[in-house]
């Protein structure tokens, strides 16, 4: 079956929808990220258990999203990714009415249910739809999208809190969610070289464990673990760490903060194409080291030199999940959506475990407590890319070594 080429307008129209797909689903995902010390003053909560409505979302994502890979490889992939962006507007806008912090709660895990949908599915769907000189660029388009997604969303409810309040906010990310959802279901081609199955839970279990078993995915999961988890806590707490005397920025200015999520939209397209163009292996370590480098720079007390640590750490955390997503793809030997939905069960599993241990790291030893937390994770991520560099020299002897028997 033919794949569609960069240039084409199959390909234009595929980067819209899923970039706008990308775009709705991480606003909501992350639109309550800023609003993290509405929640501990309205509702009278600590800033830990202010995080489980950031925390809950994500496990419940991870979870979902291993069988909404699955359940793609028998319903197909733009029925899924659309129904998940139609429910997940709805509950969007249910959030603006919450009478207490329980309810909000009960709607975001379903939120993160919901949401698995498309996440799990759209790398599986670029890599089956798209050609392989094509799939870095697209792969980097579809999460600068997610990147620009979470900055809008965390903007958009910063400013809307300020000028009103939380609630419309929410409300407001809801209709714009319903808008993008219509945009993703007009323009997303349906797909070409998707081949149904039938659902086996027996063959899709085995199908799991062949991936886990495979030590080069496991470190490209691990890695997604530790970057999401490091990302998630940078921007969890850096609210708490800026309203506080001796910086007192408003919401809306620490909203605005997140417009170095720019630099991460730039960064995942620009890493991609020069994961496809030089050695992957070499980026994702440089890449790495920037994130670590820009971890530190935020423990200066200037707060320009800190907004510097904060863009330098996005640029790097964006282009090497641009490296590292892709790259599961090309690893995988098969059921390349179950690869892709567990590389991102890891990835939020970190979000959720990681992103709410900071808050005892932010409640005990401050913000160079945080930055200890994420620099030692870091430091981890950085040995498993080394690992992951072995395994892949290992890999290229061994299939040379068969091609040479074959001939």
């Amino acid at each position: 079956m033919s794949s569609i080429k960069q240039g084409t307008s199959a390909f234009r129209k595929t980067n819209l929808a899923l970039f706008t797909g990308g775009c709705i689903t991480f606003a909501n995902l992350y639109c309550l990220q800023t609003l993290l010390p509405e929640f501990t003053r309205e509702f009278h909560i600590s800033p830990t258990l202010a995080s489980l409505s950031m925390s809950l979302t994500t496990i419940a994502l991870a979870i979902s999203m291993l069988l909404a890979g699955s359940f793609s490889e028998v319903w197909g992939r733009k029925s899924i990714m659309t129904f998940s962006m139609f429910a997940a507007s709805i509950l969007a806008v249910l959030m603006a009415f919450t009478p207490n912090f329980h309810f909000l709660l009960i709607v975001r895990i379903l939120l993160g249910i919901v949401l698995a949908g498309l996440p799990s599915i759209a790398m599986a769907y670029l890599g089956e739809e798209i050609e392989p000189s094509s799939l870095g660029v697209a792969m980097g388009l579809y999460i600068s999208g997610n990147g620009l997604g979470g900055l809008g969303g965390r903007i958009i409810t910063g400013m809307l809190t300020d000028f009103f309040n939380w609630r419309i906010a929410l409300a407001g990310i809801g209709v714009l969610s319903i808008v993008a959802s219509f945009i993703f279901w007009l323009t997303l081609p349906p797909s070409k070289n998707f081949h149904p199955r039938k659902l086996e839970v027996g063959n899709l279990m085995k199908s799991m464990i062949r991936h886990l078993k495979d030590p080069g995915l496991l470190c490209l999961y691990g890695i997604g673990f530790v970057l999401m988890g490091s990302n998630v806590t940078m921007f969890n707490y850096i609210g708490f760490h800026l309203m506080v005397p001796p910086y007192s920025l408003s919401q809306t200015l620490i909203g605005w903060i997140f417009i170095v999520y720019i630099i991460g939209t730039f960064s995942s397209a620009w890493m991609g194409q020069m994961a496809d163009k030089y050695d992957r292996r070499k980026v994702l370590l440089i890449l790495l080291l920037v994130l670590f480098l820009g971890a530190c720079i935020t423990l200066n007390h200037n707060l320009w030199i800190k907004i510097v640590g904060i863009a330098i750490f996005t640029f790097g955390f964006f282009g090497c999940h641009s490296i590292a997503s892709s790259w599961v793809g090309r690893r995988a030997t098969h059921n390349k959506a179950q690869a892709s939905s567990l590389y991102l069960f890891f990835y939020y599993v970190g979000s959720s475990v990681v992103g709410t241990a900071g808050g005892t790291f932010w409640t005990t030893f401050g913000w160079g407590g945080v930055i200890s937390m994420i620099a030692s994770f870091l430091a981890i991520a950085i040995l498993l890319s080394i690992l992951l560099s072995r395994l892949q020299d290992e890999k290229m002897i061994v299939t040379k070594l068969v091609k040479h028997r074959n001939n």
